[in-house]
């Protein structure tokens, strides 16, 4: 194994993300953390801490377990990271492709205020369950 990796290429080996490019994007964006603190793409990985990657809307929070220099299946590489996002996280990003679609008929207009108060009704009802 590797005694030292770059956080991008980990985060790509483990496939947290598609492709090393896109690991290194996220990196240079800010959402790749370590304690609260953004953290560059050639970061040096160390076993035992704790990251928090956003993709998209999906938050991940994942301890290093073991550094992987290659990129392996995805039944080989949970071995090398433990998954510590509550919960409660991935339910909330679950339900977010659950909730309906609101939609308006096509020529109906501009949405009265009458309307758009039974919208906004609807909206708050689905999404703080």
């Amino acid at each position: 194994m590797a005694e030292k990796l770059r956080i991008d290429k980990y985060l790509w080996a483990i496939r947290a993300f598609k492709t090393r490019s896109l690991a290194t994007e996220a990196c240079k964006a800010g959402r790749v953390k370590l304690a609260g603190h953004a953290i560059k793409p050639a970061y040096v990985v160390k076993v035992g801490e704790v990251y928090s990657v956003q993709k998209g809307a999906l938050k991940k929070v994942i301890q290093v377990v073991d550094l992987l220099e290659r990129r392996v299946d995805a039944k080989t590489a949970i071995n090398f990271y433990l998954d510590l996002t509550p919960p409660e996280e991935t339910a909330s990003f679950k339900s977010a492709f659950l909730a309906p679609i609101l939609t308006r008929d096509r020529g109906a207009g501009r949405p009265t205020k009458k309307d758009r108060r039974e919208i906004d009704e609807l909206r708050e009802g689905w999404f703080d369950e």
